[in-house]
């Protein structure tokens, strides 16, 4: 492989781009009496308004059009996504009195950008280690439409990341600082997770402590939510699509590979039927990046008292 040159190497956010997370200072959460308490019930409507009009909107746009016509329905689950955006901009902008700094669109480009290419390097990574020692069969079927599969890590991405660290991670940072604000949105956005097919409560843990950790680390570290965005969306992608396997024991649609774990390898080593991410390779490979740059962004001063 040759060297990668200067001018193609991934964009990498410099320290102008970087900010401290914006927890709120005025408004709902300007400081005083029983701020903590302000915070934690503020977290409550946010979160709904980003979660529940997105869905509202793509499924209400992608009813004019049959389920078959995917270039459609990825237009109206875009449009979701982007109106959750908007939404959290404005809630944002009328209750704690700021410009939602985190989804800042200057520095979207490069940093979503980074983020893409972070998700689809650690996800390879995930199963270049299940190829090697067997965990999986891995076999190319072929081109395949990636309307479906791309809409739904779209949505996953900016949504989730939305709920997850704009507003709980954040919100419970202003309320309880950042390290009970890491182990609690962790833990729901792993716990979250067993309502969905095959979870189990192994699952749910490798969810908390691989993603938990890491996207949150994330947002410590550039004080925005675009690499978070970024890396779900191309971890979702790149597994269910590129790989063709479950995506948090779900299919994401169609595949260009198909990607079997052995029955013959322990679940705990395979992610069994809920797919690589609650598998140990999974866990080690998410964690350890989270775990540097959770350290990158505290030598950063990123966890400094604000």
């Amino acid at each position: 492989m040759n060297a990668m040159t200067q001018s193609s190497a991934p964009p990498v956010p410099t320290r102008t781009t970087w900010q401290p997370i914006a927890l709120g200072e005025h408004g709902v959460l300007k400081p005083g009496k029983l701020r903590w308490l302000r915070a934690c019930a503020w977290a409550v409507p946010l979160f709904f308004l980003v979660a529940i009009p997105a869905g509202a909107i793509t499924q209400f746009l992608g009813g004019f059009w049959p389920k078959t016509n995917e270039p459609m329905q990825f237009v109206a689950g875009l449009l979701g996504a982007v109106a959750s955006l908007g939404i959290y901009a404005l809630a944002v902008r009328l209750a704690e009195k700021r410009k939602a700094s985190e989804i800042a669109l200057r520095p979207m480009l490069p940093q979503l950008s980074l983020g893409l290419l972070t998700g689809v390097a650690m996800f390879a990574a995930v199963m270049g280690i299940m190829g090697v020692f067997g965990f999986y069969d891995i076999h190319a079927v072929g081109p395949a439409p990636a309307w479906t599969p791309l809409r739904k890590a779209i949505q996953a991405g900016v949504v989730e990341e939305l709920m997850m660290r704009a507003v709980l991670l954040r919100l419970l940072w202003r309320a309880f600082g950042p390290w009970a604000a890491f182990a609690l949105s962790s833990a729901v956005f792993g716990f979250s997770h067993l309502g969905n097919p095959n979870a189990t409560v192994f699952a749910a843990i490798c969810i908390a402590l691989e993603a938990g950790v890491m996207l949150g680390a994330f947002y410590a570290l550039t004080g925005r939510i675009w690499v978070s965005i970024g890396t779900h969306m191309a971890w979702n992608f790149t597994q269910g699509y590129l790989f063709g396997t479950a995506v948090s024991g779900t299919a994401l649609g169609p595949a260009i590979a198909q990607s079997t774990p052995n029955a013959a390898v322990a679940e705990w080593l395979t992610g069994g039927a809920f797919g690589p991410e609650a598998s140990l390779p999974g866990l080690l490979v998410c964690l350890a990046v989270g775990l540097v740059v959770v350290w990158m962004a505290w030598r950063r001063g990123q966890f400094a008292k604000q």
